[in-house]
């Protein structure tokens, strides 16, 4: 089966009691059992639904996977996955993270007695340097949320492998379409499902994915244990979405490559980063692994943050907005909204800088798009 036809079809079947063709919402806390001992498969719906379990097959199917496992959101899908941990255990992360996952790491999970570093993982060195006799995990994002590093994931399957330690990947910004990380040895692979795989911005959902059954029956576990789970609507709302993902990602490729193009030659634009642009520092690496460079794009203006203030708040086909991935084109100003809570020392230390611009472009005609952020920049010249 082809890759585009996975997307449509894996795991999905039509309903066996009515031979509906997209898949009902099984809409339930609890289940009858036929006699005391015996169930039909379920018996309440923290530990498995019906409608989450075609979900969880589809999207592992997508991926390369045999297993997934569906949480209620990304965060919760990050938080299972540092639950193979124990106390005293040491990771190694991406510094360019999702400002929520090292606000989890640095404020909560080190009370429980887990170690943190953060390296530039675009250079395999750095990982290699980081890396103690307590390292357990190597948790990666690529490319990286908000400056788009991209980090050349046969080099950490390799050092992962030589440490015998976990290697997991979160690839939202890439999604399988263009980017599948098991293909590269990967042993987990996490998506927040409420950005580009829903694409809607209609839920708040993660999956964990692995082909290593040990991991998956602890995911598993911590599903049911902890009942971080997605509703079965959400569930079916995703599973609606997913339908045209590959036909999206398609279109939210071609429209950002065609407005970096227009910012990186745009006279207000001081620096861009876009994987699918030459001037990329890891293009090289981006262009062998991905098979396509996403819709998302960060730039920075001449004037700075009052200027990238005055442009955010001109745009008027843009939203300005958290979150990303979804079929409308989205802005965000990541040191007062997605990384707000990262101490400033530390996103300075990143390169994340105060005027730092986000776009996740969506699907609207590009010209649109161009001619909605060209008046804003506009304005940002005279602020």
């Amino acid at each position: 089966m082809k890759f585009d036809t996975k997307i449509v079809r894996s795991g999905i079947e039509p309903d066996p009691t009515t031979g509906a063709i997209v898949p009902p919402i099984y809409q339930t806390a609890t289940y009858v059992l036929p006699e005391v001992g015996r169930d039909l498969g379920f018996d309440y719906t923290r530990s498995a639904n019906p409608t989450r379990e075609i979900l969880e097959n589809n999207l592992a199917a997508i991926e390369g996977g045999k297993f997934g496992t569906c949480f209620s959101s990304g965060m919760s899908a990050v938080d299972s996955v540092l639950k193979l941990l124990k106390r005293g255990d040491h990771v190694v992360c991406s510094d360019d993270v999702y400002g929520g996952v090292s606000r989890h790491f640095n404020s909560i999970l080190v009370n429980y007695g887990l170690t943190f570093t953060y390296v530039d993982s675009s250079n395999p060195e750095n990982v290699k340097n980081a890396i103690t006799s307590d390292t357990k995990l190597l948790w990666v994002e690529t490319p990286t949320n908000p400056l788009l590093k991209v980090t050349d994931l046969d080099a950490m399957s390799q050092i992962a492998k030589d440490h015998g330690i976990f290697f997991g990947v979160d690839s939202t910004f890439a999604t399988p379409v263009f980017l599948r990380p098991i293909e590269f040895g990967a042993d987990i692979v996490m998506h927040s499902t409420t950005k580009y795989i829903s694409g809607h911005n209609q839920i708040i959902g993660g999956i964990i994915i692995t082909n290593n059954e040990r991991i998956h029956e602890k995911m598993k576990f911590v599903q049911k244990t902890i009942g971080a789970v997605p509703s079965p609507f959400d569930c079916w709302l995703t599973l609606l979405g997913v339908k045209t993902l590959h036909l999206r990602m398609k279109r939210h490729a071609s429209n950002a490559q065609a407005v970096a193009e227009f910012l990186e030659s745009h006279p207000q634009v001081k620096k861009i980063t876009y994987p699918g642009l030459e001037s990329h520092p890891q293009y090289v690496v981006a262009k062998e692994q991905m098979d396509g460079f996403s819709g998302m794009i960060s730039f920075e203006l001449k004037d700075g943050i009052p200027a990238g203030k005055t442009l955010m708040n001109s745009v008027k086909l843009c939203s300005l907005a958290e979150s990303l991935g979804a079929v409308e084109t989205m802005i965000t100003h990541p040191a007062t909204m997605t990384h707000v809570d990262v101490p400033i020392e530390e996103r300075h230390a990143r390169g994340l800088s105060d005027g730092l611009v986000r776009i996740s472009v969506g699907i609207e005609d590009v010209d649109d798009i161009i001619a909605d952020l060209s008046q804003a920049l506009n304005k940002s010249n005279n602020y």
